[in-house]
């Protein structure tokens, strides 16, 4: 179970989540200057779209921010990619086969896969590659996705030997690798789209700072320079064979600090496209005649916990209050008029751009606006015990919460006719203490966006017992013997259809505990130039940067 970056936007705010490209990165200690690793020798205007500096280098298995993961996988192509619906669709693989119980996987490569530079990439290529991103003396921060592969354990020495293999891994030949899973991984397929998971050529390890600064990649496009803090210029790979292949003359993303600036850049014709309308322009950008708007779904999950052990809201009393509460928030309107269209309605726990999303659980209807019921439930847990005190949602002050953390409090008070307030704490970093240390003492506000597109990192790492106490996200402390059962069961389902049928189960589990109140998903909220056309968004919500034509 991967407990990396499952949570990028861990318990961040919307504002946060529409605004991924800007905010999510930072800047990194960067020194400034051009690193030139080649020229474009292809003709016309290449494409310009914005990003931030990346907070490290280059480096596919090190990349934990989106403004790195934009570029990377521009640079390099892995196994599979993703179509914007989240379904897999192969590029270095040939075909990913599991066992009966999905403990053992088979990759057959496509023959003839190469990086820029001619080296071929085998079977072997790919076993190094994701060894040396999973051994702990390697330091990369993308190390815990690998841990459902076998050996995984034997490498989380930071002082042991750097070179050392995961055991799991097998290269039968040159298209070949076999993959020892502990225990059962059905969603291994989809894992294997995620950045950490990308081949890097020979020359990497040798110095891996030195590579993160002129990456040789095999992705559709290859690094012609970066100037830090300023721009990175990208021209297509012409060597690359693959499914993502460049349409445009190449990319140039311009490095902002500020969103407003980069709107703008995009109303004056500086800028072809921007994957964040900056907040200032949400009422507006729809009729801006400079521009041309997108809102489209996207991949972030917004919800708010209730703890498992706040006063009244255990055993079944708590489940009561729990479908109470959902039931007596008027999401429709908060959406539309306090997020201005931005987000969409939560129909179950992932998200619309994630394999076996669905509108139709069975429960589904805990996630409504019908304040009769809401009531009824509420007075028939006072009868188990009269509740008293106060009802908190909790966020943090700096997070630009607070417009919609309020109308989910005015929506509960006038149903439920209790007494309930926002609760909001000076920063981010308090905040997020006081949810991981379990001394909040309230309901508090939830993200959460995986980083493939499928239903386990989603779940997993968000409801499973394994996740709970601090061991990962589930920071609600639920427990369900019936949820976790359904989980491993997917697990070891090496069907997807077959999976998904069990996943959708255990989210109908959690329709009836509701260890978290569903509110909605971000929606993409993008703008382009008149100077482009066929301007699409992926699984993650970003552009389809290949497709993109001017």
């Amino acid at each position: 179970m991967s407990t990396r970056k499952t949570l990028k936007t861990a318990i961040a705010g919307l504002a946060l989540i529409l605004s991924a490209s800007m905010a999510l990165a930072g800047c990194g200690g960067s020194t400034g200057g051009a690193k030139q690793t080649g020229a474009s020798s292809e003709s016309g205007q290449p494409v310009v779209v914005n990003n931030v500096e990346p907070a490290v280098g280059l480096v596919p298995s090190n990349t934990d921010d989106t403004a790195g993961w934009k570029v990377v996988t521009q640079l390099f192509e892995g196994l599979v990619t993703f179509g914007k619906d989240g379904k897999a669709v192969n590029a270095g693989a040939q075909s990913i086969t599991p066992n009966d119980d999905a403990s053992q996987y088979t990759i057959t490569l496509k023959p003839g896969l190469t990086f820029s530079t001619g080296e071929r990439i085998t079977a072997e290529t790919y076993a190094k590659s994701w060894s040396f991103a999973a051994n702990a003396a390697n330091g990369m921060m993308g190390a815990s996705i690998f841990s459902t592969i076998a050996g995984y354990d034997a490498l989380q020495n930071e002082k042991g030997d750097p070179k050392a293999q995961l055991s799991g891994l097998h290269a039968v030949d040159d298209n070949t690798l076999k993959v020892d899973i502990n225990g059962h991984d059905s969603s291994f397929g989809y894992k294997v789209g995620d950045v950490a998971f990308l081949p890097m050529p020979s020359n990497a390890y040798a110095d891996i700072k030195a590579f993160g600064e002129h990456p040789i990649g095999n992705g559709p496009y290859k690094l012609a320079s970066w100037t830090h803090d300023r721009e990175i210029r990208l021209v297509p790979n012409k060597s690359y064979n693959g499914p993502r292949k460049p349409a445009n003359k190449g990319l140039i993303f311009k490095l902002y600090t500020n969103v407003d600036s980069a709107y703008s850049d995009l109303e004056g014709g500086n800028l072809d496209v921007l994957d964040a309308i900056p907040n200032s322009a949400l009422t507006t950008f729809r009729n801006d005649k400079d521009i041309t708007p997108y809102v489209k779904p996207g991949p972030a999950f917004k919800s708010f916990t209730i703890p498992q052990n706040l006063k009244h809201f255990t055993g079944e009393e708590g489940r009561l209050r729990r479908e109470a509460i959902s039931l007596s928030i008027d999401r429709k309107d908060i959406t539309t008029k306090v997020l201005h269209g931005t987000a969409t309605v939560a129909t179950d726990f992932t998200a619309p751009t994630i394999a076996g999303h669905s509108a139709k659980l069975a429960g589904g209807d805990a996630i409504g606006y019908n304040q009769k019921e809401a009531q009824e439930l509420w007075k028939k847990a006072d009868t188990i015990a009269p509740f008293d005190g106060q009802f908190r949602l909790a966020y943090s002050a700096d997070s630009g919460f607070k417009p919609w953390v309020e109308a989910i409090i005015n929506s509960i008070k006038n149903t439920l006719e209790i007494d309930a307030a926002p609760y909001a704490l000076p920063t981010q970093k308090e905040f997020s203490g006081a949810v991981h240390n379990r001394t909040i003492n309230a309901a508090f506000v939830q993200g959460l966006q995986s980083d493939y597109p499928h239903p386990e990192g989603y779940l997993v790492q968000a409801y499973d017992s394994s996740a709970a106490d601090g061991k990962g996200l589930n920071n609600g402390d639920y427990k369900s013997k019936e949820f976790d059962g359904l989980i491993d069961k997917a697990a070891a389902q090496p069907e997807l259809s077959d999976s998904i049928t069990t996943y959708q189960q255990a989210e109908e589990t959690l329709l009836h505990d509701l260890p978290v109140i569903p509110l909605w998903y971000a929606n993409v909220a993008a703008g382009s130039s008149k100077n482009v056309e066929h301007v699409d968004f992926n699984y993650m919500g970003l552009p389809e940067y290949e497709k993109i034509t001017k």
